[in-house]
């Protein structure tokens, strides 16, 4: 794999376009057909609203998931919309890989070198040498699935491990496996107590903070309990509500109303992590 210098790492090129755009706000691409305008493709959809939003944002962030359901076309239609993407915006593909050693490489080739992805979500549940082929993409960042959004990640990472939780056990792994400074934490906006502690034991590392809008996270707890020490080390990540707020079966206005909401929220963003 070619060596790429440090100024081209994932997690520069997101604080560069956080800087620029003066926003934490990641755009999550999630096209549901049942929401898309009428008569609007799904290609033409994202295509309008990273047109809409690509000076506001940091980061965007398709979830593999909703294209794989249309196959080789899905595959080639994602492969598009990251090509499409402006390079001054990195992109992270909410793939939610891990898996053994060898698989992990072909997972890795494909959402690095077939997909062009900057970044990506692994499931960190295999160990080590479940994510380590990412992680030899020092210009990339891995972001490990840690205290996530939905209701029921208590099942699992509330369950006590040496008198803590699961999920502190993931973050204090996170700063061993950091060694390239290309790992990052999965932390849900719903949860910002867990958020916070997690903050206190990975002090320097990137989050992605999924769960506000549809999921009901708190924006403002979560973004206080998630910045780090500067104000910012976080992507808030927003995608129904950005997506499809202004659809609804019209034919036009969706992207206008698109860059209205995803204005609307890094405005408020920035509000929290100001106060």
């Amino acid at each position: 794999m070619p060596q790429v210098e440090t100024q081209t790492t994932f997690r520069t090129r997101f604080e560069a376009a956080a800087q620029r755009n003066h926003s934490l706000l990641c755009v999550g691409l999630d096209p549901d057909p049942a929401k898309i305008p009428d008569g609007v493709s799904i290609r033409d959809f994202l295509m309008g609203i990273v047109e809409a939003t690509s000076d506001i944002v940091a980061c965007y962030k398709p979830n593999v998931a909703f294209f794989e359901p249309y196959l080789g076309e899905g595959i080639d239609m994602l492969h598009e919309i990251v090509a499409a993407i402006p390079r001054d915006v990195p992109v992270l593909l909410d793939a939610k890989r891990g898996d053994i050693g060898n698989t992990s490489e072909a997972y890795a080739r494909a959402v690095f070198d077939a997909m062009g992805a900057d970044a990506v979500t692994l499931n960190p549940y295999l160990g080590r040498d479940g994510v380590e082929p990412f992680l030899r993409y020092a210009d990339r960042h891995s972001f490990l699935l840690c205290r996530t959004s939905n209701p029921g990640a208590a099942d699992v990472q509330d369950l006590q491990v040496e008198g803590h939780p699961l999920y502190e056990r993931i973050a204090y792994l996170a700063n061993e496996w950091n060694t390239r400074g290309n790992v990052g934490l999965v932390v849900g906006a719903t949860y910002p107590a867990e958020a916070a502690r997690i903050r206190e034991i990975c002090p320097d590392l990137l989050f992605l903070m999924p769960g506000v809008g549809a999921q009901d996270g708190d924006l403002e707890a979560a973004v206080r309990a998630g910045v780090d020490a500067h104000g910012a080390g976080i992507m808030v990540n927003a995608s129904r509500g950005v997506l499809y707020a202004g659809t609804g079966g019209a034919r036009s206005g969706w992207a206008d109303a698109s860059r209205e909401a995803a204005t609307r929220l890094r405005d408020q963003i920035n509000a929290a992590r100001a106060r």
